[in-house]
């Protein structure tokens, strides 16, 4: 299946305003993991036949690292040029598969002037299936499957969505099994805070490792993520207790395209 993805630039050339900004992030555009992210999510958008775009080369990092670690200002030079891109292009909606964009767009843009619609790529999928343009009906792909949802910090706690990677996950026909810590009482993976990028602090454990324990006790066969930083940090942990054989790691966006074989 050949991939439609538009920038911008080309509808804006064509006179066409695509009803909604996919905002695709460092992580879904650079990691090679995350890169399968975005195309699940392209896959679902292509088959709803939803007008979407990517603003492509024009897209930078939203400044989330930068800020986590201390650098207003670099956070805010990079915030107002990308505010500059999207007003120039009239933005009024954006989907993102990173709750660190997500977050930053939605809570932090606005004060810089970048006022937007922001949602996380869990809840348009929910709103593709309920609106009828997308279908799980009689999928058998994860049916019975033992799945636990790590809530990403900032799509959870900092934002309050829990409902819409569940709700998802049991369309699926799936076993959602909650982790011992999950909902407002979940546990980072240990990549926010811009943590990501730096050489872990001096300790008896690491926080993936602490977390996977919170994964593997839930006799889950599946580990779903929200987030690809989430994602990656799983990966690890299961990669250190050698069960990458056993347990997979993947995006709701992964298994919604999944269950619906495209």
């Amino acid at each position: 299946m050949r991939l439609n993805v538009p920038t911008m630039s080309e509808m804006m050339a064509k006179g066409e305003t695509p009803e909604i900004l996919f905002w695709v992030g460092c992580a879904g555009s650079f990691d090679d993991r995350a890169k399968k992210i975005t195309k699940a999510l392209v896959k679902i958008l292509n088959h709803c036949k939803v007008s979407f775009a990517v603003l492509g080369t024009e897209e930078s990092c939203t400044g989330d690292p930068a800020k986590r670690a201390g650098n207003e200002f670099t956070f805010q030079m990079q915030a107002m040029m990308n505010i500059q891109v999207l007003d120039g292009y009239d933005v009024k909606r954006i989907v993102t598969g990173c709750p660190h964009c997500f977050n930053t767009l939605k809570n932090e843009y606005p004060e810089l002037g970048g006022k937007y619609e922001v949602i996380h790529h869990t809840q348009l999928i929910q709103d593709l299936i309920n609106t009828g343009k997308l279908g799980l009906e009689g999928s058998q792909t994860y049916k019975g499957k033992k799945i636990t949802f790590h809530d990403p910090c900032y799509l959870g706690r900092a934002n309050d969505v829990y409902e819409a990677p569940r709700a998802l996950i049991e369309k699926l026909d799936a076993e959602l099994v909650e982790m011992k810590r999950c909902k407002t009482n979940g546990l980072c993976c240990g990549a926010g805070g811009a943590q990501m990028f730096k050489e872990a602090e001096k300790g008896n454990k690491e926080i993936n490792i602490e977390r996977t324990e919170d994964a593997l006790e839930s006799k889950a066969e599946i580990i779903a993520t929200g987030c690809p930083f989430c994602n990656t940090m799983m990966t690890d942990g299961i990669k250190n207790f050698n069960k990458e054989n056993d347990i997979q790691v993947l995006d709701v966006a992964e298994l919604i395209a999944n269950a619906a074989e495209l």
